[in-house]
């Protein structure tokens, strides 16, 4: 479950309790425009011990561009937001020559570049890159900003100069042998400041997959150049999963040497060997802090809950939303080493509660559709496709037609549940043999579903016409739809004799409970879990459909989810006899990666998981179906023999390729082998081909 500890909320709860009372909320202080050059600059972060208060002025985290003028409370940061400090070892920085590179025309660059991919359609590889500029003090009219792209010429692109007119070079292009392709750049959001209007320009990028894997170098306005990778035709792409890329309250993150150690590893690891795309499984940033921006604050502590429901939106309120969202990506985007790779690795993301606050979507009804709490859910999700998929519905429009929507691989589902935005899923190409479905679990998320049946067709019919080489499908879920059972724990929270909420009426443990309708605080954890008890129903369901689509398309289904703050694989498989996994049609993995920055959960909850494990359940059997989880973890990071083997609570991240020769898809669970270390050890385990 996605809980950073019993002690860190308690010490999360009292920072807050002591800032209201001296009056100082917020978390988040505004962002500054970067200096030229900045988007590409490596520096080395200070080592843990000298880890001081200066740092908050280097890191400044979100909010103080106030939207509403002459009004400024004092700015409150803690340690558990704060970009962390680290002594690692840097990827190689660019060349003084390139970092020095200034735009003409000038941007004031306030974040990216950002770099996110789509899908490929036709041959032609699609993707997009994302800056967000200060406009006043950039010269965007009458020219927008151009982003430049250079690739090599001497490959072959056969059979696309009918697509692509440009691809016909100049003279000067064929003596260079470099194809060099201009794109103007088109403003699809302002978001207005004290600072004044901030502008989102957005860039498609278009490349005709050759023969050999091409290394695209890209510059916006001429300025400092970077690069990423688009794989060859025939090539099947190698990917990082990840989740749960932040910090909770509360939590000491000198301790685990900040968010960058394995972010500094995937940079390693593109350095070795190209990464072709990053897939965020949610959690990709933690905006729980926006309950203390000081005009949401005094709604979060009304103690009476018929007021706390009751309660108008104001306009400062719904000002303050955005100047946190705005604020807290900018600044989270654009630090560290994350923010070198989303500008070098094209990303691709799924939104979890996380993304806009703690348990959005598992509350009950009344929360969920009070006019404050469904407008933070309304603006969180508008921000995440803004930062995160580089979509605005004004400006894209909401065509029910696979293909139309400018990010083509884009399936528009049902009406959000508490939203006015209807679900945003995503089928991508990860290759000739390899397809990804990222399903938005989140927009219609309510306690008794997940998805819409309207969703769920929109979706399984476009799983049904992948082409028919497709031999592996990945399904993207922020949650794991195969994890050890919480009944138990469920059960007891929801009782209204659970000891702990009826502490924390008492006022004797108030971080027991909640900060939006007071139940137990781990319960929305549990109500978000496919195998909560209102939501196993959907969930056998979905399972049984895709097993139909798994046996009819002749293509392996695997589940990759994070959220949890550990690490496990779970299978599906035929329970009736045995049968060998490549010629099993009902054989499913469950891959669970997570975290790649947050803290891991407490020894004696992985150890309460495993044992939960180890019960056998009957929910599929009906579908001649079993589940279990496998034990990969026979060894510790030192090598020592471990007692639990099908759990790890250590950070991690996947990584994933696929072997041509055996037609599987590999998976490595990159684990953290020290905390905070930034070196990790591999534990693999391999999806079959279809072999039925």
């Amino acid at each position: 479950m996605d809980e950073a500890g019993f002690h860190a909320r308690r010490k999360a709860d009292r920072e807050a309790k002591a800032a209201f009372l001296r009056g100082k909320l917020g978390g988040i202080n505004a962002v500054q425009p970067m200096q030229d050059g900045q988007q590409n600059e490596q520096s080395a972060l200070p080592a843990a011990h000298e880890y001081n208060e200066e740092l908050h002025d280097q890191h400044p985290e979100a909010s103080s561009a106030y939207a509403m003028p002459g009004y400024k409370p004092p700015t409150h940061a803690t340690a558990a937001e704060l970009p962390g400090p680290g002594t690692l070892a840097q990827p190689a920085p660019l060349p003084e020559s390139n970092a020095k590179r200034r735009m003409l025309p000038h941007l004031q660059m306030m974040t990216g570049p950002m770099l996110r991919y789509d899908t490929v359609k036709d041959g032609i590889y699609h993707a997009f890159l994302m800056i967000v500029v200060a406009a006043s003090n950039s010269d965007t009219a009458p020219i927008p900003p151009c982003l430049l792209l250079e690739w090599d010429a001497s490959a072959q692109h056969i059979g696309f100069e009918h697509q692509f007119e440009h691809l016909t070079l100049s003279e000067q292009e064929k003596e260079e042998k470099v194809n060099r392709r201009a794109v103007a750049g088109l403003k699809i959001f302002t978001y207005y400041g004290l600072n004044g209007a901030n502008d989102f320009w957005r860039f498609k990028i278009e490349v005709p997959l050759s023969d050999r894997e091409e290394e695209i170098f890209y510059s916006i306005n001429k300025g400092p150049e970077n690069s990423f990778f688009v794989p060859a035709r025939n090539q099947n792409m190698r990917w990082v999963g990840h989740s749960c890329n932040g910090f909770s309250s509360g939590v000491d993150t000198a301790a685990f040497n900040g968010p960058d150690p394995l972010w500094r590893d995937v940079l390693r690891k593109h350095e070795e060997k190209p990464l072709h795309v990053l897939i965020g499984g949610g959690d990709q940033l933690y905006c729980d802090p926006l309950t203390m921006e000081p005009e949401i604050a005094p709604w979060i502590n009304e103690p009476d809950p018929e007021k706390k429901r009751k309660a108008p939106l104001t306009e400062d309120i719904r000002l303050a939303l955005d100047r946190f969202f705005f604020n807290k990506y900018c600044s989270w985007f654009r630090s560290g080493a994350f923010g070198q790779a989303i500008a070098r690795i094209p990303m691709h993301n799924i939104c979890d509660d996380h993304d806009i606050i703690d348990g959005f979507g598992s509350y009950d009804d009344a929360t969920q559709a009070c006019p404050i709490f469904s407008t933070i859910g309304a603006r969180g999700m508008f921000w995440f496709l803004l930062f995160q998929q580089f979509i605005v519905d004004e400006i894209d429009g909401l065509p029910t037609t696979f293909g139309q929507h400018p990010s083509k691989s884009t399936i528009i589902g049902g009406p959000g549940a508490w939203i006015p935005t209807p679900s945003h899923s995503f089928l991508s190409y990860l290759g000739p043999q390899v397809y990804i479905c990222l399903l938005d679990c989140r927009s219609e998320r309510k306690k008794d579903q997940i998805c819409s049946r309207l969703t769920y067709d929109r979706v399984f019919a476009e799983l049904r016409a992948l082409p028919d080489e497709v031999d592996h499908l990945v399904m993207l879920l922020g949650v794991p739809i195969l994890y050890p059972r919480m009944g138990l724990i469920e059960k007891t929270l929801e009782s209204k004799w659970n000891p702990m909420t009826l502490a924390a009426k008492m006022g004797l443990m108030p971080s027991a409970v909640n900060k939006f309708n007071k139940d137990a605080e781990l319960l929305d954890d549990l109500n978000d879990h496919w195998c909560a008890s209102l939501h196993k129903t959907e969930r056998n369901w979905f399972i049984e459909e895709l097993q139909k689509i798994q046996l009819d398309r002749r293509m392996r289904v695997t589940f990759l989810s994070g959220d949890v703050h550990a690490t496990c694989v779970s299978k599906l498989f035929t329970h009736s006899k045995k049968i060998e996994p490549r010629v099993d049609p009902r054989y499913m993995l469950q891959i669970v990666s997570s975290a790649i920055v947050n803290t891991p959960p407490p020894p004696p909850v992985i150890t309460m998981v495993s044992t939960f494990g180890k019960k056998k359940h009957k929910t599929l059997h009906h579908a001649d179906t079993d589940e279990e989880l496998i034990p990969i973890f026979e060894t510790d990071t030192d090598d020592s023999k471990l007692k639990q083997n099908t759990v790890m609570g250590r950070r991690n991240y996947v990584l994933v390729d696929h072997h041509l020769e055996s037609g599987e898809l590999g998976w490595l669970i990159q684990v953290e082998v020290k905390q905070g270390s930034g070196t990790t050890k591999a534990y693999g385990i391999q999806a079959p081909p279809p072999g039925w």
